[in-house]
């Protein structure tokens, strides 16, 4: 009899602790960003895109959603037929990351869209809509403002993690009450290490996404300064 019951017991634990355990290790697998599963995910979209003639599996955005989350990929049309089941780290799967597609024009490529900023983003916009308006602080350029957070109820600023330099990067806001995450700091470290000359008014977000899994989410256009070299807000 008492064997019988410890053994109930060294079941039931087992049993809690791979119930505490799973999640955690699920957890593990839906924020961390696997090269091989873009992969995958970039043989699906070709091989679709072959066979459609040229047609792509992405989810229909309005003309005026912002460039870097204007293609989605749309998991249903791709899986089971040219991927079995969309990677655990994908939205879809209940991940952190939505995947998109860049050069949608010329080379379509899979990227990566980190959903976490948008938590955040939405608290500061709650706050704004508390605060009735947003509590300019600086005006960093033409219709681009720093906040006041603390008038927002922040003790300390809010920031975003970095997928480029694990810099942390603020929060801006437009003069409608939009905001963005100022990617400054990233395009200022790139820049410092590319040979090349970039023509001022051009938007140089590009040069994030190139040699990364990466793209800039929630960001506004950037551009270099023709004087200093340094990346500045597009003007539009």
């Amino acid at each position: 009899m008492k064997w019988t019951r410890l053994g109930y017991l060294w079941g039931l634990t087992v049993i809690l602790l791979t119930g505490c355990l799973f999640p955690k290790e699920e957890m593990v697998q839906n924020q961390v960003p696997y090269k091989d599963q873009i992969q995958a995910v970039q043989h699906a979209v070709d091989e679709f895109r072959k066979d459609k003639g040229g047609i792509l599996p992405i989810k229909t955005k309005e003309a005026t959603t912002p460039i870097y989350q204007k293609y989605p990929i749309d998991f249903k049309k791709i899986a089971p037929q040219y991927i079995a089941e969309p990677p655990g780290n994908a939205f879809e799967s209940g991940g952190i990351y939505q995947y998109v597609l860049v050069d949608v024009e010329t080379k379509p490529t899979v990227k990566l869209l980190d959903l976490r900023a948008a938590e955040t983003i939405r608290d500061i916009n709650l706050r704004i809509k508390a605060n009735k308006f947003p509590p300019y602080k600086k005006e960093l350029a033409k219709n681009v403002y720093s906040l006041d957070f603390k008038k927002l109820g922040y003790e300390q600023a809010p920031y975003v993690v970095s997928p480029y330099t694990n810099n942390n990067l603020t929060f801006v806001v437009t003069g409608d009450a939009q905001v963005y995450i100022d990617y400054r700091p990233d395009l200022y470290e790139k820049l410092k290490k590319l040979d090349q000359n970039l023509k001022p008014g051009k938007d140089i977000r590009s040069i994030l996404v190139e040699d990364s899994m990466f793209v800039p989410a929630y960001s506004l256009p950037y551009t270099v300064n023709p004087q200093t070299k340094e990346p500045v807000f597009l003007e539009e």
